[in-house]
Order: structure tokens, then sequence, then C-alpha cells
């Protein structure tokens, strides 16, 4: 990616740590690189270099600077919004689709030739994706070796090296330091637990994101207890529990000693339930364009809450349609209660591990007060995950996500709209026909038609899920005649509705 050096430099010498995340500057008398606000001596403006990316400044021959450590820093924005491909290569390369299959897979999961991807990730990241891959792996090993006591062998295998002879080649020439010199200072393991801190772009505010999950997490599965989201999921197979923590400018990630080997997926899909790399001061500088959203945005910071996994949205949203948050969060319980595998012993609330999806396709849903269509919509949509058929993080692109998804019976748009945009994170995911938004933007007694919404929402791209998540969470009343009226306005399946907002708010 193209970086202005003047403009870079201005920010840079401004030390604003606003603009962290957007560029980093290397310095080649001493090949070191940092992030904006570092408090080392400023450099010769002869001898500055700025990169898009950490990868790309190491790729370059550079290593990440000890003082102020910019891969701490959240993942950088440039990719967001810029290229879709991109945003979702870098999700799957997190998740370890580099450490467990080659270049031509992932390309082959993105629907593009690898050399095409090579050459986004050249023109919008400015590195290749396994210059990116192995950026990544090695700051992964950096924070576990720095923040856990995990031994040396245990951090490679997590961070995907093999060997600790491995790891220690890798630490000298990423940080030309061995691993014994970075760990230092004290560790952040209780119990006997993992415990690592992931940054957050400021600004970073987790009420709005713990309020949200604890009006919909399932009964056994999940909590939100003393300012913590708690959960229970499968650990290879067997059923273990994590503690998300929210502090004033990260996430403190809480695990069990053996989840050490699938950090990476880990991490990544709690960095996604936060939606911790969203530079939310930039998404609401470009809706705040359209007056509504500019009033729906004031004083507040929106982020997209994600969902841990995807297949356990899915259901969500499917037990979610046309019955309110209380009660689908009930019929969730029931199924995790039915068809999930029990903790061998209770963690406070929680349980029961999210079934998985062959197993909520051999249940018998009908017992679980569910509709015989509903039923049958669950059971088709578990079937195709269970099989192959469906693979939720191979998908294309939104569109090409939203139209596999409806050829499910019972998936509809919107269905699939609020799937790709908490499960898959998609920031331009959006609902049109939601009566949340349309009643939104209502004026006076009005209600606008799902086209209008549509046209109108062309201008919020490619943020539409931001504006979505603003308008539902918006603090306000409906005006009462409007309540009146969109109490019994006709759903489009023909039934009546019973209640002004829908499930996913």
């Amino acid at each position: 990616m193209t970086l202005d050096p003047e403009i870079c430099w201005r920010a840079w010498t401004s030390r604003d740590a606003r603009f962290v995340g957007r560029f980093v500057m290397a310095v080649t008398s001493t090949r070191i690189y940092c992030r904006p606000g570092c408090p080392a001596r400023m450099p010769a403006r002869r001898n500055a270099r700025f990169y898009a990316t950490p990868a790309a400044a190491e790729s370059a021959g550079f290593r990440a600077c000890l003082r102020c450590r910019p891969d701490r820093a959240p993942g950088a924005p440039t990719a967001s919004g810029t290229a879709a491909t991109v945003a979702r290569a870098l999700r799957l390369i997190d998740e370890g689709a580099l450490a467990d299959g080659s270049l031509e897979t992932l390309a082959a999961r993105l629907g593009v030739t690898s050399r095409w991807l090579r050459e986004l990730f050249e023109r919008h990241v400015g590195a290749s994706p396994l210059d990116v891959a192995r950026t990544r792996q090695a700051h992964l090993a950096r924070k576990l070796i720095e923040e856990t006591a995990l031994p040396l062998e245990d951090v490679a295998a997590a961070a995907g090296y093999g060997s600790a002879r491995r790891l220690r080649a890798a630490m000298a020439q990423t940080f030309d330091r061995a691993p014994s010199a970075l760990r230092r200072g004290p560790v952040l393991e209780r119990d006997g637990a993992i415990e690592l801190r992931l940054a957050a772009r400021a600004p970073f505010d987790a009420a709005p994101l713990l309020a949200f999950f604890a009006a919909r997490a399932v009964p056994g599965v999940e909590e939100v207890r003393d300012g913590a989201y708690r959960r229970a999921f499968a650990l290879d197979g067997d059923p273990a529990t994590l503690e998300v923590r929210p502090l004033a400018d990260a996430v403190s990630v809480k695990l069990p000693p053996r989840a050490a080997a699938a950090l990476p997926r880990i991490v990544s899909r709690v960095a996604r339930m936060f939606d911790l790399d969203a530079d939310v001061d930039a998404i609401a500088a470009w809706l705040a364009r359209d007056a509504r959203l500019a009033r729906a945005l004031r004083g507040r910071v929106v982020r997209v809450p994600g969902a841990f996994d995807a297949f356990e949205a899915g259901v969500r949203a499917l037990l979610g349609q046309q019955v309110s948050v209380a009660a689908a969060r009930t019929l969730a319980g029931r199924l995790a209660a039915v068809a999930g595998r029990r903790l061998s012993t209770p963690d406070g609330a929680l349980t029961h591990v999210f079934p998985s999806p062959a197993a909520v396709a051999e249940v018998p849903l009908e017992g679980l007060g569910l509709t015989r269509a509903r039923a049958a919509a669950l059971r088709g949509f578990a079937a195709a995950v269970a099989s192959g058929e469906l693979d939720l993080g191979a998908f294309r692109d939104l569109d090409d996500a939203v139209e596999r998804l409806r050829t499910l019976p019972g998936i509809g748009d919107w269905t699939a709209q609020y799937l790709a945009m908490r499960a898959l994170g998609e920031p331009d995911a959006f609902p049109a026909g939601d009566l949340g938004v349309r009643q939104a933007l209502a004026r006076g007694d009005r209600l606008p038609s799902e086209r209008e919404v549509r046209a109108r929402a062309e201008r919020w791209r490619p943020w539409r899920a931001y504006a979505v998540l603003a308008l539902w969470t918006e603090p306000r009343r409906a005006p009462r005649h409007l309540a009146r009226r969109l109490s019994t306005s006709p759903h489009r399946n023909g039934s009546t509705r019973s209640r002004v907002r829908k499930d996913a708010r």
C-alpha cells in the first residue's frame, strides 16, 4: 500500500497515538520499526521509512521495537473496507489457514488464484500472505513467551513452529533476541491458566458489547458475570471454558493450559467477538455524513458484536426468527441441554458445550417447542454444515455468503445478512428489511419500504453493519402511534407481528 511519507512524518512527529495501526515507521540506521507515539528518540528524517503494516516492515528487513511493541497494536485497518478478499484472507490466516495448508489452498477457499491473492496483498498490505503469516506467527510466540510461563516446546507448538529449535531461530531473526531475553517481568498466569492481553483500537468501550452478549447468552453455555464474558467451548473435542475480561484499552483472555495449541484460532475468535480491530472513529466519521446516523452515533462508541462460533450464531439466528430475545435464548438453552456435551464439573453457570452440527441434525427438535417448519430449517442447516456441503469459512464475499445461505430452507435475506454480520465479520452486511432499522428511519408515521432503506444505505457503504448496530442500540422510545401501527404490521410470510423490535437487537 502506498503511503505519503510527508504526511506520515508529520503525524509521527506529533507523537499522536491516534495513528496507531495506520502505519509504522522504520529507521534505516537501526533497522528497527516503531508505531506512532513511540517514546524513543526522534530519528533523522532521511533515515525514516514508512510501511502500512508490521509485516511489510519485517519483509523489508526491519525488526520490531522492544520499547513501543508495534506488534501489540490492533491490526492495521488498511485492508478493512479496501479489499474484501484481503480482509477474509487475513481472518483465515489468523485462524491458521497457512499453518494447516498452502497458499493455493487458501486462494481456492477465497475463490481467487494464488497469483492474484499475492498481488492483492502487495497492494493493500505491503507484504505477501506468507510474510503476514510468518509475522503473526512470530509475534504470537513472543506474546506467549512474555506473558505466560509455558515451556518453549509448548510455545513452539502453539505458534506453529513444531520445535523449540525453530522457535529460537525465528526469535533471533525477528527480534534479534533469544527467547530467554524476551521472558522477563511477571507472567499473567493464575491457577495454571493461560492469560493473554489482546489490544483494542481506541476508543474502546466494552459495556455495550457485554450488554449485548448478556441479553443473548445461551443458558448453560455463556454468561456475563462480574464484568466479564465467560463461555464453554469444545477444545479438541473436549469441554473447556474461557473468560474474556475487558480492560481500558484491551481484553484479557483466560484459558486452560491445554488450550495452548488452539491459541491462534481462539484469539482470532475473541478479537472478532469484541471487534477489537475496528477503527471506530474513522467508521463513525464516514457514517455521520448521514444526519440520522450522526444523531444515533453522538457520544457513543459502536462496534459490531461478533460470534465465537459461526454455526452457533446461525442456530441462534434461526431460533430468533419472529420471537423475542428472551424466547430465543430459552430455546437455545433447551437445545444445548438436550444435545450439547456436559462439562464434567460445572463452572459456575456453565454446564454444557453448544452442540455440534451433527448433534443438532440428529436431535428431535420438535420436542423443544419449535414449530415443524422451524425445526426442519434448523435440521437442514445443521446437516449442511455437518456434511461439509456448507463451509461457513469459505465464502468468496458477502454476496456469495448470502446467496449460498439463502438456498437453504427457512433462511431468508434477514437471517443470512445477520449471520454474515455477526459470525463472518462482514462490515457491510445489511438486513435491509429489518423492522427496527425501518422504524429508526421512519418520518412521522410513515415507515420507509425495504427498497427505500436499501437506497439510502448506499451512502453508508462499506460500513452498513455499523450503521445497523448504531440504530439498533440507540437509546430511544418509539412514538406511541408508530408503535401501535408496527405492532400489527404484516410480516412477509403474511403473519402479523406482535412486537416492534426484532430478535437480533
